[in-house]
């Protein structure tokens, strides 16, 4: 019997359009997802090298007494700081993308979903032969994100531009689903497209 490459394909979206929903969808109909934003906690977690570099080029304040990262602290650095932020992600990138590498050897399926918010921001489209974006409108978004996370629109809307517009988003993507019309729409989409590749 002949095994099945893995087809491994990146999942991203802007805050608040649902990109998780989508994920867990997938997973749902029997796909490895691999959660870059898990894999990001695992890659800083007390004590790692990772963590040690960080404290090194952000300072003692980014780490909390207990010796976990103070997210909080490193959020509000990296906000407004377009080279803090680069600095940032080129120490944590490197060891996403290994950590990911030793998830994808050990997945169990032949589809592998990588579901990271920073995608393409952070250049790790490049290693995706196809991508997914799951798209909402910019007032979507922001109404969702005011609701969720109880922010002002101020707040939310400072908080979206830190990530590529959507519909810059959508120009990366080799398949887009769109969720901003309920549930059974999104799910339907989902369905179709995790049957396109099981053929």
């Amino acid at each position: 019997m002949q095994i099945k490459e893995k087809r491994i394909v990146g999942l991203t979206g802007g805050i608040a359009t649902g990109k998780s929903l989508v994920s867990s969808m997938f997973e749902q109909l029997g796909a490895f997802v691999i959660d870059a934003d898990r894999v990001a906690r695992e890659v800083v977690s007390k004590g790692s090298p990772v963590l040690k570099e960080i404290e090194k080029y952000f300072g003692k304040d980014v780490i909390l007494p207990d010796g976990n990262l103070n997210r909080k602290k490193l959020r509000e650095i990296i906000i407004s700081d377009k080279e803090k932020r680069e600095l940032l992600n080129s120490i944590t990138h490197p060891a996403i993308i290994e950590r990911e590498n030793e998830l994808v050897n050990q997945a169990d399926s032949n589809l592998i979903i990588v579901d990271a918010a920073l995608l393409i921001e952070s250049g790790s489209h490049k290693r995706f032969k196809e991508i997914i974006v799951v798209y909402a409108p910019f007032e979507v978004q922001l109404k969702r994100l005011m609701e969720r996370d109880k922010m002002s629109r101020e707040d939310a809307e400072r908080f979206i531009k830190t990530q590529m517009d959507i519909e810059e988003k959508k120009k990366y993507a080799t398949y887009i689903i769109d969720n901003s019309d309920g549930i059974e729409y999104t799910r339907k989409q989902v369905k179709e497209l995790y049957e396109t590749f099981q053929t």
